[in-house]
């Protein structure tokens, strides 16, 4: 007797849908319990469709799709309808997905079994679905909660929190862990429902356990044991592991991202839980929406901690103090993406160990590349700074250096996978300028030698409290072209005065332009009473980002629209102090009698010096320093000499500069040499002495000390090494 015989006499029909083709076979019982006439029949999936009840159809078509997902049964109850569309009488399906070999497409077919339902439950009778009905519309309600607080998760934390609150229709786990995956071991991400340490024999466990989440990540499919025999009997190598959390039912979900099974979702009940077919796709869709917000908040926290990386990396530190003065200095980045940009700031201690440089620039934009640009451009202001070389100098060279980044790029070609080989621009090829102010600072003398390149100018706040922006001459931003000039302006900072520099993103936040910018940020610098300069600094920031800027000019736009970078400088006020004594020569090469001279200033200028023999032993080393210039280069010597302090604790420091590169080199003199003994002679003479890089020259210098005392705090000694005489 053939099989179809079999299940006619019990009344069972068979029926297959070809998915791809779009068409259902039915045999004659099938065909008979579709109200169709008893003889083999094959029907287009719409002409299907018309036969059953549109709710069960939709309710049959997610359970078909859940059952292709994870290779399981797919069962469900379905109304058959007349032509009048009346309920005829209502059938249960049970069929098997088999996947096809086909190229395209998500392809199957569907083979399963059909038989009518003798004593229908009342649902059937009222005209509602099994599956229809207050249920339904509780899960639907739930799946729409869960995805709205999944989707604002911002954390993997957050993700965890939202994950252990859901509450699911009907049958709510009691006990839920999260596994994630690195190389060939399973971890835990989170749980919740279990005591602090419960964990730890799952925390570092091999793909290859037999355990039900190793296998959920390893095959991709769900497993869903609806009763302790079966974990026992399915898994024992396990079960003692799990057996005391006394759970009766575990479902283990994996979670998929982009087709990469990425983990697995475990939910234990305390309450025995059958899983049908609508519990499976509750939680299958909960799987998947969990694994988009994990996937979203790793990409997140990846992208927070590059950010913080690439700020930690790029802003530099204040460093040490600046003598007789305080700094501040504050960088904001923009609100999105990686949160970094093209804004910096830096301190440069100058050769000498004296004058500092305060640099506060912004690169074109304010994105990865931009960031990048800034950081190679503030290495290069640091090398031409450490140079010697004066402000004017250091931005031409700086503009130089941009310029020729992009001449390199594209003589070069295409560098990037991004760029094609047709000529079309990259935005790695596009050049990009960046405004810059350099500005070279004495303590002692508060002087400010400023240079500008495109850079907003310097805002100078009074003693009185008075706020005005020092108009400085500037030039072209750095990068327009190969060759241009910066000139530079002196500026004095006089004591109780706060300078304050930032970039565009501080005046122009906000909708605003650089005049209603600046009348928004003028208030703030002259009414905060506050010495402080940290909480001024913060002030500034809160008059831009706060909820107060939202009440000045400007459209409610974002505030977080630009990067900021802020430095603020102030000198403190101080009793009047005597000036230093300076004298100021220049040896001519042609006129070597002008050494004599210089002799007899600096005696002058130490006439009243405490210890007779320093002062013989500073005209000593000043003879042996001019000399060596006029005997060894071909230029002049310029002799620049400074007594500073009050009287008995006085400092002198005497600089020779020169034009030449070549420094002077250490030598052992026989007894009868007559030269090679100038260094020997510093090292024993001078309290500091050193050799310090001038751009197009150098300059050799040495302090004494009156009495031999601790030098002045706003002029500390570094003495350097340098390889020759």
């Amino acid at each position: 007797m053939r099989t179809e015989d079999v299940l006619a006499a019990i009344a069972t029909g068979l029926w297959r849908w070809d998915n791809a083709a779009g068409l259902v076979t039915l045999d004659a019982e099938a065909a008979r319990l579709f109200g169709l006439p008893a003889e083999p029949t094959v029907l287009s999936e719409a002409a299907m469709r018309a036969r059953l009840h549109p709710v069960d159809w939709n309710e049959t078509y997610g359970i078909i799709r859940l059952a292709v997902a994870e290779g399981t049964l797919a069962e469900a109850h379905v109304r058959v309808v007349g032509e009048d569309g009346q309920v005829i009488r209502t059938i249960r399906s049970r069929s098997k997905p088999l996947a096809t070999a086909r190229e395209y497409g998500e392809d199957y077919e569907l083979v399963g079994t059909l038989q009518e339902i003798v004593h229908p439950h009342a649902g059937a009778l009222t005209g509602r679905s099994p599956v229809a009905g207050d249920w339904r519309r509780s899960r639907e309600a739930f799946l729409l909660d869960a995805g709205r607080a999944l989707a604002e998760a911002r954390s993997t934390a957050e993700v965890l929190r939202v994950a252990a609150s859901l509450s699911m229709p009907g049958f709510s786990p009691d006990g839920l862990a999260v596994f994630g995956v690195e190389g060939e071991r399973l971890t835990v991400i989170g749980h919740h429902g279990h005591e602090d340490g419960a964990e730890g024999p799952f925390t570092d466990m091999s793909l290859s356990t037999d355990y039900p989440a190793a296998e959920v990540v390893r095959t991709g499919r769900a497993i869903y044991l609806a009763t302790p025999k079966e974990y026992q009997d399915r898994y024992p190598a396990t079960w003692p592991l799990v057996k005391r959390f006394e759970r009766r039912s575990w479902a283990f979900v994996p979670l998929v991202v982009a087709g990469r099974t990425m983990g697995a979702w475990m939910a234990g009940f305390k309450h025995p839980v059958t899983f049908t077919p609508d519990e499976r796709s509750v939680l299958t869709t909960v799987a998947r929406m969990l694994a988009q917000a994990l996937a979203r908040a790793e990409v997140t926290e990846t992208e927070r901690e590059l950010s913080l990386g690439l700020q930690r990396s790029m802003m530099p530190t204040l460093g040490p103090d600046i003598p007789n003065m305080s700094v501040a200095a504050r960088y904001v980045p923009t609100g999105g993406g990686l949160q970094v940009g093209g804004d910096w700031y830096d301190i440069i201690p100058l050769p000498g160990g004296t004058k500092v440089a305060l640099v506060i620039g912004d690169v074109q934009g304010h994105d990865v590349r931009a960031a990048g640009l800034m950081g190679q451009l503030r290495i290069a202001l640091r090398a031409y700074a450490a140079e010697g070389h004066r402000p004017d100098a250091v931005l031409s060279r700086a503009s130089r250096f941009l310029h020729g980044m992009y001449e390199f790029s594209t003589a070069q070609g295409p560098t990037h996978p991004d760029q094609s080989d047709d000529g079309e621009d990259s935005d790695y090829t596009v050049p990009r300028f960046a405004t810059c102010l350099y500005m070279e600072v004495d303590p002692d003398s508060g002087t400010l030698d400023i240079a500008r390149a495109g850079h907003p100018d310097p805002v100078i706040r009074s003693a009185d409290g008075v706020a005005l922006i020092r108009q400085t001459a500037g030039g072209l931003p750095l990068g327009i072209e190969a060759d241009s000039d910066y000139p530079t302006t002196r500026v004095v900072l006089e004591p109780g005065d706060t300078l304050m520099l930032c970039t565009d993103g501080l005046i122009e936040t906000g909708g605003h332009d650089m005049l209603s910018g600046w009348a928004r940020l003028r208030p703030v610098l002259e009414n905060t009473t506050d010495t402080s300069l940290e909480k001024l600094a913060d002030a500034l920031v809160e008059a831009v980002h706060g909820p107060g800027s939202h009440y000045t000019t400007g459209p409610l736009a974002d505030r977080r629209e630009d990067d900021i970078a802020l430095l603020l400088l102030s000198r403190h006020s101080s009793p009047a102090r005597r000036p230093p004594r300076r004298t100021v020569l220049t040896i001519a090469q042609a006129e070597p009698d002008q050494v004599a001279d210089a002799r007899r200033q600096l005696r002058e200028l130490l006439h009243d010096w405490a210890d007779e023999e320093q002062v013989d032993s500073a005209v000593l080393m000043l003879s042996e320093m001019a000399t060596n210039v006029l005997v060894h280069t071909d230029g002049d010597a310029v002799l620049i000499a400074e007594a500073a302090g009050d009287r008995g604790k006085r400092r002198l420091r005497v600089e020779v500069a020169d034009a030449s590169d070549e420094l002077p080199h250490r030598r052992r003199p026989g007894e009868l040499a007559s030269s090679g003994r100038g260094l020997l002679l510093m090292e024993m003479l001078a309290d500091a002495w050193g050799v310090d890089p001038r751009g197009e020259g150098k300059s050799i210098w040495f302090e004494i000390y009156e009495q031999n005392d601790t030098p002045l705090p706003s002029r500390p000694a570094e003495k350097l090494s340098p390889s020759g005489d």
